[in-house]
């Protein structure tokens, strides 16, 4: 099932993205090239397919045209990735195994092409196929998660802030969650609101993606000091040259994978009341956890 799973999601939302930017032969056509660039560089889709299974999950089927939302949220995924991968920030060459847009089309070019999924995202979800109020309420939940407070880019100040100094638990939560885990947790309620969720079910989605959400990072931090750059698709070891405040270099990679076992287990707990309609989402889940690059 977990083959259909990834399968069918990135079919759904590749053929979305395809569909909702613009062309490279649309004018002006050097910014939907870079947009197109890093969108189509093989990433894995996981926030849309998180959405697009919680949606499942509600609804008990695919919800129509769900794949939508899944591309507005992948959009936002790659224009934090744009960004993240600037020299004034990240400063890194590789990103999805291909070079980043700033080494392709110059940072200029990369910057406003990061600026441009944003803004392409937010069409995208104000014309999407729902009630106008779970519209409203996707588009906030979205937002928020992407925004400054606990939100993906106040996650992004408090990593840079934290650059070579002495890194506390507390702090390392913060980043994790803020950074990573508020917009996998924001991909799972808006899919869910998308499907009609009711404020219970709300709240357990909201649960278990901070739980997903904060696994996936702690995971990821592992596999930057236990893989390859030809395996991972990006530079590996850069949070270690950066001295980037990590769960391995705190607590050390074994016990950073129990950790992120622990998490995963309380995530699950969180889907107990929808019995067997909640297995897709706790197989992408296992999968995200269990993944070597």
């Amino acid at each position: 099932m977990l083959q259909e799973t990834l399968e069918q999601g990135q079919a759904l939302t590749d053929a979305a993205l395809d569909r909702l930017i613009p062309l490279e032969t649309q004018h002006p056509e050097s910014i939907h090239k870079a947009m197109r660039h890093s969108v189509f560089a093989g990433g894995k889709r996981l926030r849309p397919m998180l959405c697009i299974e919680a949606g499942r999950m509600i609804a008990g089927s695919l919800p129509r045209k769900i794949e939508e939302l899944g591309a507005a949220l992948e959009m936002l995924h790659t224009y934090s990735l744009i960004h993240d991968d600037l020299p004034a920030l990240d400063n890194d060459d590789l990103r999805r195994g291909r070079p980043t847009c700033h080494k392709v089309f110059g940072e200029a070019l990369a910057i406003l092409a990061g600026d441009a999924l944003q803004t392409q995202a937010y069409e995208v979800l104000a014309r999407l196929e729902c009630p106008a109020e779970a519209r409203v309420q996707i588009i906030e939940e979205i937002a928020r998660g992407t925004g400054t407070l606990d939100g993906m880019i106040g996650g992004q100040v408090v990593d840079l802030e934290a650059e070579q100094t002495t890194p506390t638990v507390e702090m390392l939560e913060y980043i994790h969650r803020a950074k990573t885990a508020a917009l996998i947790t924001a991909s799972l309620v808006s899919g869910g609101l998308y499907a009609g969720a009711k404020d219970g079910e709300v709240e357990k989605l909201r649960a278990f993606g901070q739980s997903i959400g904060l696994a996936f990072q702690i995971v990821d931090d592992v596999l930057d000091v236990t893989q390859t750059s030809e395996q991972l698709g990006k530079t590996a070891g850069k949070d270690t040259a950066a001295q980037k405040v990590t769960y391995p270099a705190l607590f050390g990679i074994e016990e950073s994978e129990r950790k992120a076992d622990s998490l995963v287990s309380a995530a699950f707990s969180e889907l107990k009341s929808f019995g067997e309609r909640a297995e897709r989402l706790k197989e992408l889940a296992r999968y995200l956890v269990e993944r070597k690059k």
